[in-house]
């Protein structure tokens, strides 16, 4: 634990972001850092605190940083559940200790605002549940971190809306229910949503439902999605298309964040927006089984590739406004 430590505070005095949650998202992605563990009790204070002299506010970084690390290495683990408090939070307060210079003994009022931060911050940790997230937690001590140093320091820390790139490592991952577990929508249209568009659906919650949701629509509508997909599709992957999907319209799906067009060459739909992307598919419908297998395959390779590239975009755990899709 002690070299997970030291390791953490070399990482702090390379970065130079005013946000503590890009450094926090940085370093944890180093081989060094699990997914949960006793040393985000180093480095949520630590990240705090390089932030703020990154601010430019007074602060001997360095030693700093040596005696948060002093203090996170006496806390032990799962102190959540066993103690009933949060090492991320008991890490920003000793962060805004080491700013204060405050001790059991301090009569300012830094005392009782240390407190008050702590508090504030257990109180949004509980307001979402168990079980622990050493992520989600950490996310959640920022937000309150941040907004408490700029209205008591004028620090001038930055953080902006966090989307979580660690989902996929976390067994406990409470998904929706964490507020930073963010998908983008993405939506695949064509004319009558019966072929192309609904085996982009289909294969998009088949290999990318943990990076993206998907769905489907056209500007018109059938009666029932195109037989030889839904066979083709049962044949190939055990989808039925049928038992979760139909026909809509896109007034009838979510506001998608990515639109993407299977293919003008058939009738190029308009929905009121630009499509980020055109697929160019050809329409497979009433040509033989080898043409439809050969669209299945692009389209299961387009989704393996958006999966791809939103899953970099996730990863960065960027703040949303600063992520290219």
């Amino acid at each position: 634990m002690e070299e997970r430590a030291r390791k953490i505070i070399e990482s702090c005095m390379q970065e130079k972001s005013k946000n503590p949650a890009d450094i926090f998202c940085r370093i944890a992605r180093q081989d060094f850092i699990r997914i949960h563990g006793p040393e985000h009790h180093v480095l949520d204070g630590a990240a705090l605190l390089t932030a703020y002299a990154n601010a430019g506010r007074e602060l001997d970084l360095e030693a700093g940083l040596k005696e948060l690390m002093k203090r996170g290495l006496q806390m032990p683990g799962a102190t959540c559940g066993m103690w009933g408090i949060c090492g991320a939070v008991s890490s920003m307060g000793a962060a805004l200790s080491i700013i204060d210079g405050t001790g059991p003994l301090s009569a300012d009022d830094s005392w009782g605002k240390h407190m008050g931060f702590t508090s504030d911050a257990l109180r949004s940790l509980s307001q979402v549940g168990g079980p622990r997230c050493c992520k989600r937690d950490a996310f959640l001590s920022f937000q309150k971190a941040v907004a408490y140093m700029n209205e008591n320091y004028n620090a001038g820390l930055e953080l902006g809306e966090i989307q979580c790139g660690f989902s996929d490592q976390n067994e406990q991952c409470i998904k929706e229910r964490c507020p930073f577990h963010k998908k983008k929508k993405a939506a695949f249209i064509c004319v009558h949503n019966s072929c192309r568009s609904q085996i982009a659906e289909a294969l998009g919650k088949h290999f990318a439902s943990d990076v993206f949701e998907s769905y489907s629509a056209g500007t018109e509508t059938k009666e029932q999605i195109n037989q030889d997909a839904v066979r083709l599709m049962k044949k190939r992957y055990g989808i039925d298309m049928e038992e979760t999907q139909y026909s809509k319209l896109i007034n009838q799906i979510p506001e998608p964040d990515i639109a993407i067009s299977m293919g003008c060459n058939v009738e190029c739909p308009f929905i009121g927006r630009p499509f980020d992307e055109n697929w160019g598919l050809e329409d497979p419908t009433g040509k033989s089984d080898a043409e439809f297998e050969k669209i299945i395959d692009e389209i299961e390779a387009n989704i393996l590739k958006l999966k791809e590239r939103l899953g970099k975009d996730v990863e960065e755990c960027r703040p949303a406004e600063e992520q290219n899709v």
